[in-house]
């Protein structure tokens, strides 16, 4: 009898590490779900950091004129009165011709 009761406890003790260990709620899940967590705490630094950084560039184009002087020549190409437009144009293929060399 007591052999018996041992038995059962053994089997109620192996299921139950088994369930801890790889069921639903276990120590697997609960690592799976730590390192999701850090790559995501990873992912909103990120994000943080770039939101920063747009914050920044709205404020600067609010209430500066320097950051839309920028834009306006980087991105439209527009120039001062008297200045002089230079433009250096890279060959598609990289490579660099020569003018006596055809």
């Amino acid at each position: 009898m007591l052999r018996w009761v041992a038995l059962i406890l053994l089997v109620l003790l192996v299921a139950l590490q088994v369930q801890l260990w790889s069921g639903h709620g276990g120590l697997r899940e609960m690592w799976r779900l730590q390192q999701n967590l850090a790559e995501q705490k990873k992912a909103n630094e990120v994000l943080k950091k770039r939101n920063e950084t747009l914050a920044a560039e709205v404020e600067d184009l609010k209430h500066g004129n320097e950051a839309i002087e920028e834009r306006a020549r980087s991105e439209l190409g527009l120039i001062k009165p008297g200045e002089t437009f230079i433009q250096v144009v890279e060959p598609a293929d990289g490579k660099v011709q020569r003018r006596d060399e055809h």
